[in-house]
């Protein structure tokens, strides 16, 4: 593992637990809610075609931002609409799409992503490295929904890993570093920081996408100004910096080993998937990667369709600093000339060989 296990800590990961009295709101209506560990939230006796009372809703929302996701169990059958429907609950309560479609995708429907282990039956070998989805838009999905419509017989699940208790296990001067470093997607221009304040559970939280960077700009330090003072001034030219190639590769190993560390620190869980699972994911507070398993042919590992809807933000991911929310990379090359500057494509490649696609 990198140093992000070799250092001390910044502070003891933790997961808050769930929260008595909305487990009480939840279940007068109904419905059984079983913590996982780690991680997540299983939720019995629902039926989503039928909308939830809407303190319900925002109490499986505010649940979903502290542990991660919800799954509610047994949904089999889900037509498009009402997965759509369903999935309207969160976030912007609007559908925000931005892939194509399959044409085995049911109805042909275009907020539906329908991926699988079968060509025929979906898109191939989707999301093998850590990444949080629509990282190449400025309001970056708030929620994902992940509706597995076939599960596979031998496995074939989702990894996920808290970003919020991933930061605190960043040792403290790991912590600083990361608070003024700014991502720039390759393929849109866009930037987002890698380290946010979560909107709902109000945690600090890590946020970098592994297969669609470009360029990581850092804001240097002044000795004497806390971060939060940095984050509110101007920008100009004098304060930034680009990090070079040997700096992009041991940040994306660091956050790579941060990520996978999650299984035995307590903030990360693979979760197996039975079919008819729906499960929503807070995009701003976990991140994820499709299992090994998942990619496994049809024929070794048994057919699996899965189908992902996302949700629109009701705000953006924004930089700090006074940085613009896109910067063109297809434009002149900013700040210093020994800085990685990497448009298109996977952006950087910080490992020759792993296969990004996301």
């Amino acid at each position: 593992m990198g140093q992000a296990s070799e250092e001390p800590s910044g502070m003891q990961p933790t997961i808050p637990p769930l929260d008595p009295h909305r487990v009480s709101l939840i279940e007068k209506e109904g419905l059984r809610v079983k913590q996982l560990e780690p991680i997540g939230v299983e939720i019995y006796g629902a039926d989503v075609r039928s909308r939830l009372p809407e303190p319900v809703i925002e109490a499986l929302e505010v649940e979903m931002a502290n542990r991660g996701f919800i799954v509610f169990k047994h949904q089999t059958d889900l037509t498009p609409d009402e997965l759509i429907n369903a999935s309207k609950w969160w976030g912007d309560h609007e559908i925000h799409s931005t892939h194509g479609v399959h044409p085995a995708t049911p109805g042909r429907n275009r907020h539906i992503f329908r991926c699988s282990n079968d060509a025929r039956q979906g898109i191939l070998g989707v999301g093998p490295q850590w990444h949080n989805d629509g990282s190449f838009e400025a309001a970056t999905f708030s929620h994902s929904a992940y509706y597995m419509a076939r599960a596979p017989e031998h496995g074939g699940g989702t990894h996920f890993a808290h970003q919020g208790a991933a930061f605190d296990a960043l040792p403290k001067e790991k912590q600083a570093f990361w608070e003024r470093l700014v991502s720039v997607n390759s393929a849109s221009s866009v930037t987002h920081p890698l380290v946010h304040t979560h909107p709902i559970s109000g945690r600090k939280s890590v946020w970098l996408h592994l297969g669609m960077t470009g360029a990581v700009i850092e804001r240097l330090p002044e000795e004497g100004v806390p971060i939060d003072e940095l984050k509110q001034q101007s920008a100009t030219a004098d304060k930034f910096r680009l990090l070079n190639a040997d700096e992009m590769k041991a940040l994306f190993n660091d956050y790579n080993d941060l990520l996978n560390e999650s299984f035995d620190r307590g903030y990360g869980i693979k979760y197996h998937y039975d079919t008819g699972d729906l499960l929503y994911i807070d995009n701003w507070a976990v991140a994820h990667r499709a299992s090994p398993e998942a990619h496994m042919p049809a024929e070794q590992q048994g057919l699996r369709i899965m189908d992902r809807v996302t949700i629109k933000a009701p705000q953006d991911l924004a930089p700090h600093f006074g940085l613009p929310q896109y910067i063109n990379m297809a434009g002149p090359h900013p700040f210093n000339k020994d800085g990685v500057w990497q448009a298109g494509g996977v952006g950087f490649r910080w490992k020759d060989d792993i296969r990004m696609q996301n």
